[in-house]
């Protein structure tokens, strides 16, 4: 196995939209950036993320986005509105964000194993 090198990348969340800043950090942890990029390797970066209570959205998807989870039980379905994740987690929904724009594959949890928000 060839080693690789893995350059840290450091993003300003402030007035930043979390769609698009979420793009540029899926690309980056899985390597697309790079010249020697293979879809069936994990070459991506780290990526380091601050201030995510900063972002900016767009529209009103603070009111109307709804996250959802299932407890296991019937009728066990929970809705939370991305504000009320954003005051209590924010760094939750950019999480999200950027696991559902990366492959669903083994090689996911390591990608996101190299996001670091703080």
């Amino acid at each position: 196995m060839k080693n690789i090198e893995r350059k840290l990348h450091k993003i300003d969340a402030t007035d930043q939209a979390i769609g698009r800043m979420a793009t540029r950090i899926a690309t980056l942890l899985r390597g697309k950036n790079k010249a020697t990029y293979q879809p069936n390797l994990d070459e991506g970066d780290i990526v380091e993320v601050s201030n995510i209570k900063f972002a900016k959205f767009t529209g009103k998807k603070l009111n109307q986005k709804l996250y959802y989870r299932f407890t296991g039980y019937p009728g066990g379905l929970r809705t939370k509105k991305m504000s009320d994740v954003m005051k209590a987690k924010p760094e939750i929904v950019l999480q999200k964000a950027v696991r559902e724009m990366l492959p669903p594959t083994r090689l996911r949890p390591g990608m996101m194993k190299r996001l670091i928000i703080k």
